[in-house]
């Protein structure tokens, strides 16, 4: 089975091609361009240097959030206009559950988006990446108590990054991963497990996962 994963919720535009959970290529871009400007691009790229065609592959997934409002909205479009065309499946995929799968220590994962603001989107999934708590868009400050209970916990994520101080000083024994970036290869892994439970989306059930609403509407619901 050919997995074709994107991932546009962060600010690097990711681009992956697997066989089941075998990543066969990756492109993974920031060059200060938009998403819009770097994602059909790269798409045409590793099809065409893997000799590949969207014909050829099986399953898609997308990045679904939280996240860039915007980089989201450019993902979910492209792939659902992609598997509407050529009638391709689609599982869509979180950025908390990306983060953690990108980290294959046997320890709690702890996902720490930042949202700005001293907030954070958060996602907390155990050693076999099972979800372990609802996910969380808070102050980090209010969040931290909840994550207390987890004993020896990995921190990923530039909400991890950039709140570490606070975090180690409240959390026991924490531990913070090497790798931070989202990317399209570990949406694929996690995609093909999802279909392996059959957890089938199709153009039309794949939605946005924002947990929280953008600034532009938060500034608005205050203007009234």
């Amino acid at each position: 089975m050919k997995i074709l994963a994107i991932d546009t919720a962060s600010k690097i535009c990711s681009v992956a091609i697997l066989e089941e959970e075998q990543i066969i290529d990756e492109i993974n871009l920031h060059n200060g361009h938009t998403h819009s400007e770097n994602l059909m691009p790269i798409m045409a790229e590793i099809l065409d240097k893997n000799n590949l065609t969207l014909e050829n592959i099986d399953l898609l997934s997308c990045s679904t959030g939280p996240g860039s409002f915007t980089g989201i909205r450019i993902g979910i479009a492209t792939i659902k206009a992609i598997a509407e065309v050529v009638r391709i499946p689609v599982i869509g995929v979180t950025s908390l559950e990306t983060l953690a799968r990108s980290d294959e220590s046997e320890k709690v994962k702890i996902a720490l988006i930042d949202a700005r603001n001293n907030q954070v989107y958060c996602g907390v999934f155990g050693e076999k990446y099972e979800k372990k708590e609802e996910f969380m868009a808070d102050d980090i400050e209010n969040i931290l108590p909840i994550l207390k209970k987890y004993e020896n916990p990995i921190c990923i994520g530039d909400g991890a990054l950039l709140h570490e101080k606070l975090i180690r000083s409240t959390l026991v024994n924490v531990e913070f991963a090497e790798k931070n970036e989202q990317k399209a290869s570990c949406a694929g892994k996690i995609a093909y497990q999802k279909y392996l439970k059959n957890e089938m989306q199709n153009a039309d059930t794949i939605l946005p996962v924002y947990l929280r609403k953008s600034q532009a509407e938060r500034m608005k619901n205050k203007e009234k």
